[in-house]
């Protein structure tokens, strides 16, 4: 008998900020197999859309419009999805925002970092997952059984001077979470793993990445494979943090890089 350790048959699939990019990838993924899939962003007009793609091809998706710089409106969502789903099993703490130039620019360097817009990347990169977290394993401690994935960064494992100081901050704390939630929940049979994504053609600085042929090249020229990443490159990565196939992985953060950190 062959069994498809990436079978996700009946299991419930919370992700926040799904509504393009890398976490629509990781809908998608766990739509394809077989997951009931709950997608969660703060675009209402593209939510609508990304879910409506997912159940035209015969998927189970539904969408939830969701800032997650409200604690309580995380807790709330998910309990919403426990109470009509019957369970948690995956949660990806994905909604995420950059913040601001890097210190190779001006505007970027240290004595000028604008704190405003530094409260509001820690709101959504570091309270946001934190929250989402906590709320996730809520949900989860009950049935001792559950996968947390979180989305972090290259630019939270070492010092660079592509992304600014409240983005690489924000990320290399949430790093340092999913350590320390994965010690605490394996107990409960609970993994909390991470990956770290290199460039990627995502919305994320504004969607530059789609507009400006110079920043991809740019970008690209920054890895070793010389190129930026489609989101679809992640599934495989997100299916094994998701599934049976990572029954003994916890407390890791996986680059997915195109070799980045490998320089």
């Amino acid at each position: 008998m062959t069994v498809n350790l990436f079978d996700l048959t009946g299991r419930v699939a919370f992700i926040t900020g799904a509504a393009s990019g890398l976490g629509f990838a990781m809908a998608e993924a766990f739509a394809e197999q077989g997951a009931i899939v709950v997608m969660a962003d703060i675009d209402a007009d593209n939510l609508r859309r990304s879910v409506g793609r997912l159940t035209q091809a015969g998927f189970v998706a539904e969408g939830v419009e969701l800032d997650v710089r409200e604690a309580g409106n995380i807790r709330v969502a998910i309990e919403d999805v426990v109470a009509r789903r019957g369970k948690l099993d995956i949660c990806c703490c994905n909604a995420g925002v950059t913040g601001g130039p890097p210190f190779a620019q001006p505007a970027g360097q240290i004595e000028n970092v604008d704190l405003a817009t530094w409260e509001n990347v820690v709101k959504i990169n570091q309270t946001g997952v934190f929250a989402t977290m906590q709320a996730a394993a809520a949900a989860m401690k009950p049935r001792k059984s559950g996968r947390i994935i979180v989305t972090c960064s290259i630019s939270g494992m070492r010092a660079g001077s592509i992304s600014g100081y409240a983005y690489s901050a924000t990320k290399a704390a949430i790093i340092h979470m999913v350590h320390l939630a994965a010690v605490e929940l394996a107990p409960f049979n609970i993994m909390v793993n991470g990956f770290a994504p290199g460039p990627f053609m995502t919305n994320i600085a504004g969607g530059r990445l789609f507009r400006e042929r110079e920043t991809v090249e740019f970008m690209a020229g920054t890895v070793p494979l010389k190129r930026v990443a489609d989101p679809r490159e992640l599934k495989g990565l997100a299916l094994l943090l998701a599934s049976d196939a990572s029954s003994y992985i916890t407390g890791t953060v996986i680059p997915i890089d195109g070799g980045a950190t490998a320089m």
